[in-house]
């Protein structure tokens, strides 16, 4: 028997997609001009349909802050702008493993080193090289974690390296629509990140690629950008909505997106992506009322990025497990098991003594 919505549009596109269809442009803008309500029940049918019942998390560590030589426009580690965030080079293969051990106690499955420049380079900087590939090494050694990186633009012989490591997910984010991105960045392509996320996929690693919603774009670019993940072939899309830092162009601007369109947007996302994890990232917490955070969980969305971002602090562990409660849901176990009350209790008593949270650092504190 087919979920009905009541909703004849949405009902006839979760019927496709349950069938196996892969949804188009037309669809994706057809689904957005929906009420809410129908399209987060569909989201949320897809979600159990294709996927385990569970909400994945991930953590990241900021392992190299600033000074980035890009100027996108979202960015506070834009060497462009003025942001005043704390700037440092590669942190080292030790505070790289303090950083994921904390992941780890929170209950992330997977850890990623993301590095803030155009792309770590095996040629330029072999020595930075080195350290990211030991870092790799002792992560996956010693912790019950899948470790993940973000490190820019690869060559295919950094690439094939970085997979042989066993790299499990490469992140590279699209940010917004191909027609949109020039608005955005000016020292380089979407198409030089397509070509980047190619690379990474034929060197045999998955894809986690994104956006960032709220930049000004129009319903339209939220969904040509989902169509053309659906293009590249992507296994995790996390979504994160602007949070805008003192300093970039984005500032003065805001956040250009409502409660409703994040909710509706990450409906649309999983039925356009009914196989991949959409998972909830940067900014969530700045454009989404504590009440409101379970609401695209409830949409279909199947993962979270987890305690501290790059530059900005994010919520404690403990919260996030909360929040995928009230959503009704599980958190992923299935690569590092843990014991979610420990988690949530841990980070009560952190709160009550304002100790450190588990994705920062563990560098001198380089949130806004």
């Amino acid at each position: 028997m087919v979920y009905e919505t009541n909703n004849r549009t949405v009902d006839d596109v979760l019927e496709r997609v349950l069938a196996g269809e892969r949804l188009d442009r037309t669809d994706g803008l057809a689904l957005l001009a929906q009420p809410v309500e129908p399209l987060a029940e569909a989201g949320a049918v897809v979600r159990d349909h294709f996927g385990d019942g569970t909400v994945d998390a991930c953590s990241i560590v900021n392992a190299k802050a600033g000074n980035c030589a890009e100027d996108c426009g979202f960015c506070a580690q834009s060497v462009h702008f003025d942001t005043g965030i704390d700037t440092y080079g590669f942190l080292g293969p030790e505070k790289i493993l303090e950083a994921a051990k904390r992941a780890e106690a929170d209950g992330a499955q997977r850890f990623g080193i993301v590095v803030a420049e155009k792309g770590v380079s095996k040629e330029r900087r072999p020595e930075e090289w080195a350290e990211v590939l030991e870092s790799i090494r002792l992560v996956r050694d010693e912790c019950d974690l899948e470790v993940d990186a973000s490190l820019g633009i690869l060559t295919e012989e950094e690439a094939a390296i970085l997979a042989d490591e066993g790299i499990n997910h490469y992140n590279h984010n699209i940010e917004t629509s191909p027609q949109y991105f020039p608005e955005i960045v000016d020292t380089h392509s979407f198409e030089d990140r397509v070509e980047t996320l190619e690379v990474a996929k034929e060197a045999g690693m998955d894809l986690c690629a994104g956006v960032i919603l709220g930049m000004g774009e129009t319903p339209a670019d939220r969904v040509e950008a989902a169509v053309a993940l659906q293009d590249i072939g992507i296994s995790s899309l996390p979504v994160n909505v602007l949070n805008p830092v003192e300093g970039t162009p984005l500032y003065e601007r805001g956040a250009d997106i409502t409660t409703e369109e994040i909710v509706k947007t990450v409906a649309v996302y999983k039925l356009l992506h009914p196989e991949s994890r959409v998972r909830l990232t940067g900014g969530r917490e700045a454009n989404l009322a504590p009440e409101e955070q379970h609401l695209p969980l409830e949409a279909g969305a199947d993962g979270l990025l987890t305690g501290d971002y790059l530059t900005t602090e994010g919520q404690s562990p403990g919260d996030d497990l909360a929040i995928v409660e009230r959503a009704g849901l599980e958190p992923n176990m299935a690569v590092n098991e843990f014991d979610p009350e420990t988690v949530k209790a841990r980070h009560d008593d952190a709160a009550e003594s304002s100790t450190e949270t588990s994705a920062s650092t563990g560098a001198e504190p380089s949130d806004d």
